[in-house]
């Protein structure tokens, strides 16, 4: 008899210890972006795209193999947070010198042109990843994601969030001057 009264409290048991599970994960203060990234520290995955830009030549590994580093940018046009990164990837490509390529994830390539139009084209190249892909190779969560690739091939960063100006300063610029590792 007093085991089916513990199997009648052992779901209402277990409900009270999921919830304090994730009670806690909610005021514990960790922020989501820090989990880190798999790609850190290893080789990029493949870039192949095709030209966003009518005539230009299609995104390839030749792209990351510069021997300088660069950043990888995944944007869309129907991506409110994209949106507001814009005028710093702008200022870091014509201000730093920093060279940017962008892809549009899951975009028609006709509203990321137009998008990139209005609001000015920060992208050395930029290509297109219509069925994301790519992105799967990526480790892509959403958009904006940026990567920074240093001159040997390596990601050393990864954002998974609007690029800050803190970013910037802190994170992206002191490895630029370092070479990129």
């Amino acid at each position: 008899m007093k085991s089916n009264r513990f199997l009648y409290v052992l779901p209402l048991l277990m409900l009270a210890i999921l919830a304090g599970f994730f009670g806690w994960s909610l005021v514990s203060g960790r922020d989501p972006a820090s989990i880190g990234s798999a790609l850190v520290g290893r080789p990029a995955p493949t870039l192949k795209a095709p030209a966003l830009r009518p005539g230009e030549a299609a995104l390839t590994d030749a792209l990351l193999q510069s021997g300088k580093p660069v950043l990888v940018n995944f944007f869309a046009s129907w991506c409110t947070p994209c949106l507001a990164e814009q005028p710093l990837l702008e200022r870091l490509a014509k201000k730093d010198g920093i060279t940017i390529i962008g892809v549009a994830w899951k975009n028609k390539p006709e509203e990321a042109r137009a998008w990139l139009e209005r609001l000015g084209d920060p992208f050395v190249a930029v290509g297109y990843d219509l069925d994301g892909k790519m992105a799967v190779d990526w480790g892509l969560s959403g958009v904006p994601e940026t990567f920074l690739i240093d001159a040997r091939g390596i990601v050393r960063l990864h954002f998974r969030a609007p690029i800050l100006e803190k970013d910037v300063t802190d994170r992206i610029l002191p490895l630029l001057r370092a070479g990129g590792s």
